[in-house]
């Protein structure tokens, strides 16, 4: 062992880390882009402050100065992200024999205020989904927009699942779709009847979308840029907020809002906790019970409009 210990973590330890998380855990690219750059950052940080470099040789306090050289410029989020990675960077060693001692367990994650769910009212959801109209004149990419939003919205897709869904993961016939989320775990969700209309609108018009010269596009993938390319998250993002600065005057549209907006409408209506954490692919209930806080919120909301007892004055 005191061969691969002797090494950085930027060596074997790290090329092995990268392999566990790829084949393994089937970590997404963005985890697995995450993770890595932590990993480089903190060796980054130890060879600059002159500490140990090797594995075995490091300790809490080495992992906490690390930390603390992070504080002042990074959110707590970010910060708890880190944590998280050199937590499992270190159980990952532990497991392997690579490393004796984990001495990532005793970090304590930042504290955390989560902010609540972006949410769209229903007409105000209304709205954006009416909003593409020719884009630039092309009928396909206006209908291509339309059918992002609908699946956006109508189930409650991420916007990776979106860039990364693929024709054969599109059943119109039997109006659902298949798609891959985090953890690589698949999961089949329904389309509604306006999202299939807009898909099968879209589906017709989806040959137009192609390199001007050559003709050629994806094969695979459903949405496609104006030169047949696959759609990228970040065009799709800036897509959704494109829309919704035109249909609401409001910058804060994005992809997950659709998503938020998605669950609360469906949890309002009465829908049960556990179909919607099965249509959003949550790994934990407590994550799809957020939307219960926001449920209610709009509930007062409403109830101080609305209710008699609450518009009339006290004696």
């Amino acid at each position: 062992m005191g061969d691969m210990t002797s090494r950085p973590p930027h060596a074997e330890h790290l090329a092995a880390f990268e392999t566990y998380l790829r084949s393994e855990r089937r970590a997404s690219p963005e985890t697995l882009r995450a993770y890595l750059s932590d990993l480089r950052e903190l060796q980054t940080f130890l060879r600059e402050a002159e500490l140990p470099l090797a594995i075995h040789e490091l300790d809490l306090a080495h992992l906490r100065s690390y930390l603390a050289s992070l504080a002042s410029h990074t959110k707590p989020a970010t910060l708890a992200r880190k944590v998280a990675t050199l937590r499992a960077f270190y159980r990952f060693l532990t497991r392997r024999g690579l490393c004796e001692r984990n001495v990532a367990a005793l970090l304590r994650l930042p504290k955390l205020v989560r902010p609540m769910p972006t949410v769209l009212g229903v007409e105000a959801a209304a709205k954006v989904l009416a909003q593409p109209d020719e884009n630039d004149g092309r009928e396909a990419l206006a209908a291509r927009d339309r059918a992002m939003l609908e699946l956006m919205y109508g189930s409650g897709v991420r916007v990776a699942e979106v860039a990364s869904l693929t024709l054969e993961a599109l059943d119109l016939a039997r109006a659902e779709v298949r798609v891959v989320g985090k953890g690589n775990k698949q999961r089949v969700l329904p389309i509604g009847p306006q999202c299939a209309a807009a898909c099968e609108a879209y589906l017709a018009l989806r040959p137009e979308l192609c390199h001007p010269r050559t003709a050629v596009q994806h094969p695979q993938a459903v949405f496609l840029g104006r030169h047949g390319t696959q759609l990228g998250v970040r065009q799709i993002r800036a897509l959704v907020k494109h829309y919704g600065q035109h249909a609401l005057g409001s910058a804060d549209v994005h992809p997950h809002a659709l998503r938020h907006s998605c669950a609360t409408h469906l949890l309002d209506a009465g829908a049960d906790l556990r179909g919607i954490q099965e249509l959003l692919g949550h790994a934990s209930l407590a994550t799809t019970q957020r939307y219960t806080h926001v449920s209610v919120d709009r509930l007062l909301e409403a109830y101080a409009r609305a209710h008699p007892l609450a518009r009339r004055p006290r004696s």
